[in-house]
């Protein structure tokens, strides 16, 4: 792995393969031992060489699992998502505001067609695939094709701060196998020299086995040493989801990177796939529509029923509420 590379940075083969054998409360977790019992999610942050280099190593098979549920996707499709989601929870503790979100949206011209993941600084990740039901061909044997699924295309990342405006950065995707393209959104949106792995296991009956990854930064005033050293280390990791295969813990694949290297974990932070959709919300989304649209939906005669794209959760409005709708759609209309 080289750091010094002119194009960006490339990082390790990160292999998908198939192995032949609800919400919770807005509350501080403050047991984190009681946390990986119960849901074994979690994210690892650490620095190494007296704080040139900054690590994060995730674990997320239950909320990959979780997500691959909701959405009932093939296995490219788990893949896909659980590689985003994975790079989200890391990427979202990164957030300086506690409020802050960040949206990473990936579009493409393979049968995919795109995804989209949402994450904020508590580790709460949530997201979607545009088709969730594409099937193709394998790269190999044991090699899920995700970059064939999703295509030529672009990466975006917004995030939207609690308090000034969004901060939005695009880039081409390089191989639409997620990792490297978040690689290369590091280096050139944000310039950090950065490694990226995710790996995601899929079972044959299409559930989630194993799913995590880590991103390894340096930060400034990083000496040519300490970039010989990591890039040295990393060329001993041959995939993530062998990591994952051999049964590392987060704190395990940091170790294994980063052990020779002074390595020191800070905290852990609990990760979970969490989505903030309510009936508030959707009625917003009713009412920004317009009253042309509202007044088509009465006219019909029916319930309308509307259902999150994270979440899949369902809410139905009576021909009664859209014309409560359709009068306050007016109103504000009238007040300008």
């Amino acid at each position: 792995m080289c750091f010094r590379d002119a194009i960006g940075i490339k990082e390790q083969e990160v292999e998908e393969m198939t192995k032949n054998k609800s919400q919770e409360k807005d509350e501080k977790v403050t047991d984190m031992t009681e946390w990986k019992k119960d849901h074994m999610d979690y994210i690892v942050r650490a620095t190494a060489c007296g704080g040139q280099i900054r690590a994060f190593a995730a674990t997320t098979r239950n909320l990959v699992e979780q997500a691959r549920e909701i959405h009932q996707t093939s296995p490219v499709c788990t893949a896909a998502l659980g590689r985003l989601l994975t790079a989200g929870t890391m990427m979202g503790i990164m957030l300086k505001g506690e409020d802050d979100l960040m949206t990473m949206t990936i579009k493409g011209d393979g049968p995919m067609q795109g995804l989209t993941v949402t994450a904020d600084a508590k580790g709460r990740v949530k997201g979607f695939v545009y088709n969730p039901n594409v099937w193709n061909a394998p790269k190999y044997k044991g090699k899920l094709d995700v970059g064939g699924a999703i295509g030529r295309g672009t990466l975006t990342v917004v995030r939207d701060q609690a308090f000034g405006e969004p901060y939005s950065s695009q880039v081409e995707l390089l191989t639409g196998e997620i990792a490297e393209d978040l690689t290369s959104y590091f280096v050139t949106s944000e310039q950090v020299p950065s490694s990226v792995g995710l790996g995601v296991l899929v079972n044959p009956d299409q559930t989630v086995e194993q799913a995590g990854g880590f991103i390894i930064q340096l930060m400034p005033g990083f000496t040519d040493e300490t970039v010989d050293k990591l890039e040295a280390s990393l060329k001993k990791i041959h995939s993530v989801t062998q990591l994952l295969e051999e049964g590392l813990s987060p704190e395990e694949i940091l170790q294994k990177i980063l052990g020779d290297m002074d390595l020191e974990l800070l905290d852990t932070v609990p990760a979970e796939f969490y989505c903030n959709c309510s009936r508030e919300r959707v009625t917003k989304v009713l009412l920004s529509i317009g009253e042309k649209d509202i007044q088509e939906m009465i006219d019909e005669g029916k319930p309308v029923e509307l259902a999150c794209h994270f979440c899949g959760k369902k809410y139905s409005f009576s021909v009664d509420e859209l014309k409560i709708l359709l009068a306050a759609a007016k109103a504000r209309k009238q007040r300008g």
